[in-house]
């Protein structure tokens, strides 16, 4: 199994009547030296400029990115040629990114190569801490831009640090 951390920025909250703007990914092993960063192009013409202004990028820049189809085929062949055994998504907030990746792997190439399931990040270290609201985001070694690989990356960076330093029983391939 092989845990691919990502990250999405977004125009609104949820996928189809807003759009999925970039994301990146990281191969969590030992060197996250493999990353993906995609940029998509908009697929409604709905938007909340304050949830587009996260992104870095104004309305006029999105619509100049790449077609969907493109880049979710291009991420799925990433995570094919990146991944050992099963892909295992997993994020910061599972909640919020696998609902646009997958909403974008189904709609536009018919098929996730994540399955059906992620993990949160967040779940992981509260469970470790056994404390449902502990804070975790100190221990990101790369800075939280909005950069989706960036983002990415620092969260990946803490799952290598619950294995090493925390005990927590995870094969990172």
């Amino acid at each position: 199994m092989s845990y691919i951390m990502v990250d999405i920025e977004s125009d609104g909250p949820i996928p189809g009547d807003y759009s999925m703007i970039c994301f990146g990914a990281v191969l969590v092993d030992e060197k996250l030296d493999r990353t993906f960063y995609g940029r998509i192009k908009p697929v409604s013409d709905k938007f909340n400029p304050e949830a587009l202004a996260i992104s870095g990028f104004s309305r006029e820049e999105t619509e100049t990115f790449d077609n969907p189809v493109t880049v979710m085929t291009n991420f799925k062949n990433w995570i094919i040629e990146n991944s050992k055994g099963r892909p295992i998504f997993i994020s910061d907030n599972n909640g919020f990114d696998w609902m646009f990746i997958c909403w974008y792997f189904h709609h536009f190439i018919n098929e996730n190569p994540f399955g059906y399931s992620s993990r949160r990040l967040s779940d992981l270290y509260c469970g470790i801490e056994k404390d449902t609201f502990a804070k975790w985001k100190h221990l990101r070694k790369t800075s939280h831009t909005h950069n989706p690989v960036d983002d990415a990356m620092g969260n990946a960076e803490v799952l290598k640090l619950m294995k090493a330093e925390m005990g927590l029983k995870i094969s990172l391939k």
